[in-house]
Formats: structure tokens, C-alpha cells, sequence
């Protein structure tokens, strides 16, 4: 079952498809990770995703930026419009400050893509 609107408004970053050109307005002072870092979490999450558990986590680290973090899968694969996907939660931890967002991956010719990411906000 798909996170609800329970982790935040329309007033949330989002982040789908177009990954790039939206993490361009993400600024690392807001404590939210940079492109590059996000490059490394996304490969994370397509990785810990493609393994199939449900109770693993992967970790991520940019060796340029000295930010880090892990992901782990929140729930099982779940049918969305005919496609596979998952949720998961991924932490961001910098210069001792540690973020978490929530975010959705699906599966599009047998490849996991992250199609959403933003702040997790507890309930």
C-alpha cells in the first residue's frame, strides 16, 4: 500500500521523473541533499529495491561531499497504474545534521527508478 498524504501537503518538494531538473532547486542550507548527493541515494534505493527484501537497508556515501545515509524499504511491491512499485524512507546525514525523506520507486523494464522523493515529516 502506497504512503499517504500523511507525510505532507502540496507544499512538499517533489521529486518524480524529471529528477534533475527539480533537485536543481534543493539547496543544501535547507538541509536537504544537493544533486550529487541524491545521485548517490538514488542508487541506493535502486539497489537495495532490486534485491527484493523488505527488512534490508543500503547504505550511501558521496566521498566528495562527505554526506552519507542509508535506504530502506518501507513496505512490499505494490501495483500502481499496472506498475510495480515500493515505498521507502532514506536518511541524508551531513556535517552532523541528519534529514530523512520518504520516496517511491517503481519498476520500468525490469529496472527500479526512484519517481518521488521529499521531506518526511512525522505524523
Amino acid at each position: 500500500m502506497p504512503l499517504g498524504s500523511g507525510f505532507g501537503g502540496a507544499s512538499d518538494l517533489d521529486i518524480t521523473g524529471s529528477i534533475a531538473s527539480s533537485v536543481s532547486r534543493v539547496s543544501t542550507s535547507s538541509g536537504m541533499p544537493s544533486e550529487a548527493d541524491l545521485a548517490y541515494a538514488r542508487a541506493a534505493a535502486t539497489e537495495v529495491l532490486a534485491k527484493g527484501g523488505k527488512d534490508a537497508s543500503h547504505p550511501w556515501e558521496n566521498p566528495n561531499t562527505g554526506a552519507r545515509g542509508s535506504v530502506t524499504p518501507l513496505t512490499n511491491a505494490y501495483s500502481a497504474n499496472g506498475t510495480t512499485c515500493r515505498d521507502f524512507l532514506a536518511s541524508y546525514v551531513k556535517d552532523k545534521a541528519e534529514t530523512w525523506m520518504q520516496g517511491e520507486a517503481c519498476k520500468f523494464n525490469s529496472r527500479w527508478e526512484v519517481r518521488s522523493l521529499k521531506p518526511w515529516r512525522k505524523a
